[in-house]
């Protein structure tokens, strides 16, 4: 999968052939076919990996008791693997096959993950007042999934648009997004 990535990442999904990957894995292609039938199996088996990945994540943070420290430490953790070199052009490389059903249904899964993870520490920050009651912990679940796919999108299509250049700064929108209404 780690091949694969890479590949995908120099020469898009469309570029990459098996034999490339294989060639950069440094394995046969019957190994290849044992595991994997298709070039678009391996896509969606990287893309299971990052949504298994996500829900283990919150899973490990069940006992955590600040809420709002959960929501900032997955944003930050998702700053940190998003500075990974070879993600714009693996994003990239995903967009060309955006349109195919079981690729739109990876990511409807990885979406239902992450909107299951967030938004119960959403709610739990706005019960300890910690976040702005005025929308519903959905609502700001949805926007702050619309703040990570943005900086990822941006990351895509602007080399000089880096997560390490801009963690801060996504952290700082993060936070004016939640924070609780000025009280007077």
């Amino acid at each position: 999968m780690d091949a694969a990535l890479t590949c995908f990442a120099a020469t898009g999904y469309v570029g990459t052939s098996t034999a490339a990957i294989c060639r950069e894995a440094g394995i046969g292609s019957g190994t290849f076919f044992h595991y994997f039938p298709t070039k678009q199996s391996l896509l969606l088996a990287i893309l299971a990996h990052g949504t298994e990945e996500t829900r283990a994540w919150f899973a490990a943070r069940a006992d955590d008791a600040d809420p709002l420290a959960v929501v900032e430490a997955y944003v930050d953790h998702t700053a940190e693997e998003m500075s990974e070199p070879r993600l714009a052009g693996f994003v990239r490389a995903v967009g060309a096959v955006m349109g195919e059903p079981e690729v739109e249904a990876a990511f409807a899964l990885d979406s239902q993950v992450l909107q299951e993870g967030l938004e119960p520490w959403v709610a739990r920050a706005q019960e300890a007042g910690q976040v702005r009651g005025d929308r519903s912990a959905r609502d700001l679940t949805a926007w702050l999934m619309v703040v990570l796919d943005g900086f990822l999108g941006r990351l895509a299509v602007d080399a000089d648009f880096t997560a390490d250049a801009q963690r801060a700064t996504l952290l700082d929108v993060v936070r004016r997004l939640l924070a609780p209404e000025a009280r007077s």
